[in-house]
């Protein structure tokens, strides 16, 4: 149940969300292949932290976010959008319709990084101002409330996945308005050229940027292939962790059954 803080703000998932990871508490989530307003609201019902939106490798399109990203509010579940990619359209959409943040892909410098939080914020230059989207709660929400919970509510993940960003991550992890730092594991695995994303020079390139955001004193996700993975790389320092789709859950209880049958 939502309540109403001393602030005025709105005590949500999205808060909730964003201050575990300022807390660099445990968080487990997955993500979210298809565009499907039902899944959303079957895995909303799950225990997970969050559920991220994959619109970068799948087909969703603003309406399909905008219905999917519904089914979760409805059922006070944090969901983030992984997007396309750091265009000013690509924040502004997914905000406006509500989601708890964002996980922008190939944030290889600080002046990407700086960008993207211009952007998901209100302020100069920063993220366009609408009272009727579904976030302003369609004009209900007046402009003070609006500004507070934006400041609140939005979390900013940038996804860590280039050989570039190596060479400047410091500099990188220094960006303030960033709430987390999720390593892109299989992107960094094609870019160094290997096949496999336990091999040494993936392991190493992890620990580089585990280690940078340790020294910062910053919030890093990844995602795990397997449970027991959890906690090796928990014992590091990540805290955020990403396992499986619903692609993957319909895919292991189709094959548990079928097995079961079989045996």
């Amino acid at each position: 149940m939502n309540s109403i803080t001393e602030q005025g703000i709105l005590m949500t998932a999205a808060l909730r969300f964003k201050q575990a990871l300022s807390e660099q508490s445990l968080l487990v989530g997955t993500f979210v292949k298809t565009p499907s307003m039902m899944i959303a609201e079957v895995l909303a019902l799950s225990p997970l932290d969050v559920c991220c939106l994959d619109t970068e490798h799948s087909p969703f399109d603003r309406s399909d976010i905008d219905a999917a990203i519904m089914a979760y509010r409805a059922h006070d579940k944090a969901v983030v959008v992984r997007l396309r990619d750091s265009s000013d359209s690509e924040i502004l959409n997914a905000l406006d319709c509500g989601a708890s943040g964002i996980v922008v892909p190939h944030v290889d410098s600080p002046e990407i990084a700086r960008h993207i939080v211009q952007k998901s914020f209100y302020g100069p230059g920063g993220r366009g101002y609408a009272g009727s989207s579904r976030f302003a709660q369609y004009t209900h929400s007046p402009l003070p409330d609006n500004l507070a919970n934006n400041v609140a509510h939005t979390s900013v993940i940038a996804q860590i996945e280039d050989l570039s960003a190596l060479d400047c991550i410091d500099e990188i992890m220094a960006v303030d308005g960033i709430d987390c730092f999720f390593i892109g594991v299989m992107d960094l695995t094609v870019a160094l050229g290997v096949t496999s994303a336990s091999d040494p020079k993936v392991t190493a390139a992890i620990d580089q940027i585990i280690a940078a955001a340790n020294r910062h004193k910053r919030c890093v996700g990844m995602f795990v292939p397997t449970t027991e993975a959890v906690q090796y790389w928990r014992e590091k320092g990540v805290s955020l962790f990403m396992l499986n789709s619903d692609h993957g859950f319909i895919k292991a209880g189709a094959a548990a059954m079928y097995n079961e049958i079989n045996q």
